[in-house]
């Protein structure tokens, strides 16, 4: 092994390159099990960001099923989630380019089984008996707001839907008992999202298909209820947070029993539809995951004695795809600081685990890794906050002992979400080259209880700053990051955190808004329904508190802002509209400060095309080593920087 190199910080030369980062992974999603085969979904950069389902069967052979340019998802929500399910071998699927569900046979071209009106679906469930599909629809053929509601599909088309229950802002996971009797389903209002509450209902089945008087099982405007599923007798499970923390029920005989109850969250935020934490290996076992101190556990759980026996998997982060379950077998999406997110095969006798797809099959030598540190540290009003904290490391480079690392500090989307502890080659990216990086779980972030959560109500722009910014310099304060090289970046929801953090706090040198809000009552008047009313929570209601709208949003403000900003977005963004970045990038270019702007068209709310997630991440590089003064290792194509001193 060659001698350890003395280099400045940022400019060590690294394995894990963009287009390895680009290139090199794809996103693993909904996972559906359909008799002894298993299916799931890839998100490919290298094929433009289309979703293709694959299956394997208990031979190991694996093969794609949607044929290009089918690409499998949803558009309900915008977020999207539950694009596909499969029943008897028959799979049926949402294609992105014009939200119809298809019917693919084995062996056979996908058919279009719904018309060509403006109408979306997403997490059905088969009724076989029926002949039918019982899923979520999203109407966007009138003029004003979409129409939520659920439907019944006939499954070879020919027919129109018939709406089986209406009337609420939104509805999801619309359950069948595995009687075929009653169909339970979960259902929301304005201005609430599913994370602050949510109802439970169920009703009879007809013979006729339709159903009977609806009956609420639990929920309501402070609870929030997440993943109903029938057991194989027929008993309804859920998940509620009634006690701050979402744990198990069931529903039997009428009465609602806990099954666990423990500061753990067994539970998500439902972001995506077909989202689950637990699944049925027979009616008196369980397999479920739950979340302690931001880190994923497996168990199982005794349904009669109510004994949970955790399962040393070694995997700490979870997918946002379903847990699957099956007679001595559980699926699921999981990862480590040391693997990244993959689809596992769990054999629950021996406890064996066989790795089925990695979303990066790439090797990369693990002294160019960085291993993770979960850290708290103190944040205003006496409170801790938490975040995730990557020292620099490449096993061929050193920086001098006088010299601090520059610190990126990331900002999750949501932001009602959390940072994952799963290997991701795009923090690997910057730390292998000598930064150091804290993925911070501001107050807000999801699996530390609704307390914690919570602490965003009314105060997004305020508590999530105050966490970025007490994070870096906690990490300063412990001689772990140089104060003169803060960065923070963001998307979306963490986009806004990062333009609030540099305009109306002085701690950070520089930044990146990925598709971030600037313009909060821009957003107010012009996004999707999902989260049209999500800022009356996070903000207050739109416009009687204009004032804090406002008083919160950067553009109106950037007369604070004193640092280099660089911004990029997908021009066919529906949920943070390009018009948000354009107007910060004119506003800060007017002021005489470094700036850039990269557009990408054919992008909506994040980057899934190989090509643009290649250059975000060099360009971004460029840019720091142009504000901080290092030299890059390697030649990046410049960015075109407005204002740049020479």
């Amino acid at each position: 092994m060659a001698p350890v190199q003395i280099s400045p910080y940022g400019s060590w030369k690294s394995p894990i390159t963009s287009d390895l980062v680009a290139s090199g992974s794809i996103t693993l999603g909904q996972v559906v099990l359909d008799g002894p085969d298993v299916y799931w979904t890839e998100m490919r950069p290298a094929e433009g960001g289309r979703n293709v389902i694959v299956k394997r069967t208990p031979d190991g052979r694996v093969a794609d099923l949607t044929p290009a340019p089918f690409n499998a998802r949803t558009r309900v929500h915008e977020y999207g989630g539950g694009a596909f399910t499969v029943s008897r071998g028959v799979v049926f699927f949402s294609n992105f380019d014009d939200q119809r569900l298809y019917r693919q046979e084995p062996g056979q071209e996908p058919r279009a089984f719904t018309s060509a009106a403006e109408l979306r679906y997403a997490d059905g469930v088969v009724d076989s008996a029926r002949g039918r599909m019982i899923c979520v629809q999203e109407d966007h053929t009138g003029s004003g707001e979409a129409v939520n509601s659920l439907v019944a599909l006939p499954l070879h088309g020919g027919q129109s839907s018939s709406v089986l229950v209406a009337g609420a802002d939104f509805y999801s996971s619309p359950r069948l008992s595995p009687d075929g009797r009653t169909l339970a389903w979960l259902s929301w209002d304005h201005p609430n999202m599913p994370w602050d509450g949510t109802e439970l209902w169920i009703a009879g089945v007809d013979s006729d298909g339709s159903l009977g008087q609806p009956s609420l099982v639990a929920g309501g405007n402070e609870e929030s209820i997440f993943q109903p599923e029938w057991s194989p007798d027929n008993v309804l499970y859920f998940v509620s947070d009634r006690t701050g923390w979402w744990n198990l029920y069931r529903r039997r005989d009428g009465v609602i029993e806990p099954l666990v109850r423990m500061d753990a969250e067994f539970g998500r935020p439902q972001w995506v539809f077909a989202s689950g934490t637990y699944g049925f290996e027979s009616a008196q076992r369980m397999v479920c995951a739950y979340q302690q101190n931001g880190s994923w556990s497996l168990a199982t759980l005794d349904t009669a004695s109510g004994k949970l026996e955790p399962v040393n998997t070694g995997y700490t982060a979870m997918g946002r795809g379903d847990l699957k379950v099956a007679h001595g077998k559980a699926f699921f999406i999981a990862g480590s600081p040391t693997e990244p997110m993959s689809l596992l095969q769990l054999d629950l006798a021996s406890g064996a685990i066989q790795v089925l797809r990695s979303s990066g099959d790439l090797e990369v030598d693990s002294g160019y890794l960085s291993v993770p540190e979960a850290v708290q540290f103190p944040t205003e009003d006496g409170m801790m906050a938490h975040g995730i904290y990557y020292p620099p490391h490449n096993r061929d480079y050193a920086a001098s002992s006088q010299e601090r690392p520059p610190l990126l500090v990331k900002s999750h989307g949501g932001p009602t979400d959390a940072a994952s502890t799963a290997l991701d080659l795009k923090i690997q990216y910057w730390t292998s080259r000598g930064f150091a990086v804290l993925d911070v779980n501001y107050g807000g972030s999801t699996g530390y209880g609704r307390e914690y959560r919570e602490r965003l109500k009314g105060r997004w722009g305020i508590v999530d700053v105050d966490d970025c910014v007490n994070g870096a310099r906690y990490l300063v304060q412990r001689g772990l990051a140089d104060g003169d090289r803060l960065a923070i970046d963001g998307g979306s929801a963490g986009g806004y955190t990062t333009l609030a953090a540099l305009t109306f706090r002085d701690v950070f040198k520089a930044g990146a808004s990925l598709y971030g809000v600037s313009d909060l009552e821009a957003l107010a008047k012009d996004t999707h329904k999902f989260e049209s009313r999500y800022l009356d929570g996070l903000i207050g209601p739109y416009p009687e508190r204009r004032d804090l709208y406002l008083e919160r949003s950067p553009i109106h403000h950037t007369q604070q802002l004193s640092c280099p900003l660089i911004l990029f977005q997908g021009l066919d963004d529906k949920i943070v509209p390009p018009d948000q970045a354009e107007a910060m990038f004119e506003a800060v270019r007017a002021k005489g400060l470094p700036t850039a702007y990269l557009a990408f068209p054919g992008e909506q709310h994040g980057f899934r095309r190989a090509e643009n997630i290649k250059r975000v991440l060099e360009a971004e590089l460029y840019f720091y080593s142009k504000v901080f003064g290092f030299q890059l290792a390697d030649p990046i194509e410049p960015v075109s920087i407005e204002n740049l001193q020479s």
